[in-house]
């Protein structure tokens, strides 16, 4: 059987580099390339001895900088469509796109729930979430018999050397003697679930918009608990300021973003073959070890 070819393009980044190293557990079924997007050099590359193509290239953090919003489109929504149609053009037979669940806007206030569920419409609440969501539009209007496209909004994606919210948390979690035991629950995804989930749109050669997320919700306290225990410190987790932080949550968005509720319900992100290798518990582990 000869390998199939995948070709991800966006050199670097923490997705494609963790799918590299996961797939080299299928040796014999599996031949990857990565390519970086900047400049335009890639335009030369051949697309057409590719089976896939995996597009992660993009500006991940979320940016208030007026003056960065053209750079967000060119990159996440410009940038994407046009590899996209260039793989199209070059007869590559399955497309992949990571966007976010940022389409549907930031996470919700301390005191309300959020549960996006398959009719909740994405409502983007930053030049971040709304290139993303025209780039998916983009990429969809390409799809057709000939060329597959999967669409995937994973939530907060964390592991060993992610960026962005987890690493601090991580921080507080080995730092702090006490940590705020807020009731709050927050899809996340692990990287080697994640790595697993592509692996079998690849392998089962799917198409459509696709939510994967770990099989727990998350408590922020509850992962703070188990960091530290990793880490042989012991933090205690206390509601004495609760009330402040609920009161705090009407002006602070920091206090959101560490305590508010987003979550996918959970059947939208169940799947024929289970991806979810990792558990809660396990996941941070092989995290923080």
């Amino acid at each position: 059987m000869s390998k199939r070819k995948i070709l991800i393009t966006g050199k670097g980044s923490y997705v494609g580099t963790n799918l590299i190293k996961w797939l080299e557990q299928w040796p014999d079924q599996n031949e990857v390339v990565e390519l970086s997007v900047r400049g335009t050099d890639w335009k030369e590359h051949d697309f057409s001895i590719y089976d896939v193509v995996l597009h992660v290239a993009g500006i991940a953090h979320v940016s208030t900088d007026p003056s960065m919003e053209q750079q967000y489109y060119k990159v996440n929504r410009d940038l994407a469509i046009e590899v996209a149609e260039k793989a199209k053009e070059e007869h590559v037979k399955q497309f992949i796109f990571t966007s976010s669940i940022i389409v549907y806007g930031d996470s919700s206030h301390i005191n309300k729930k959020r549960i996006i569920d398959k009719n909740t419409k994405p409502t983007p609440s930053n030049f971040y979430g709304n290139s993303k969501l025209q780039a998916e539009k983009g990429i969809s209007l390409l799809e057709s018999d000939d060329f597959k496209v999967v669409i995937i909004r994973p939530p907060m994606i964390y592991g060993k050397g992610s960026k962005g919210n987890y690493p601090k948390l991580a921080s507080y979690a080995r730092k702090l003697p006490i940590f705020p035991d807020i009731e709050n629950e927050r899809s996340m995804l692990h990287i080697d679930n994640l790595c697993e989930f592509i692996r079998l749109m690849i392998e089962n050669n799917e198409q459509g918009l696709y939510f994967p997320q770990n099989a727990e919700y998350v408590k922020t306290a509850e992962m703070v608990r188990l960091i530290s225990e990793i880490h042989e410190k012991n933090v205690r987790l206390t509601k004495v300021f609760n009330p402040l932080l609920r009161f705090m949550g009407n002006f602070v968005g920091t206090v959101n973003k560490a305590f508010g509720n987003l979550v996918y319900e959970h059947r939208m992100s169940d799947y024929k073959e289970n991806y979810r290798i990792r558990g809660l518990k396990e996941s941070i582990e092989v995290t923080e070890k």
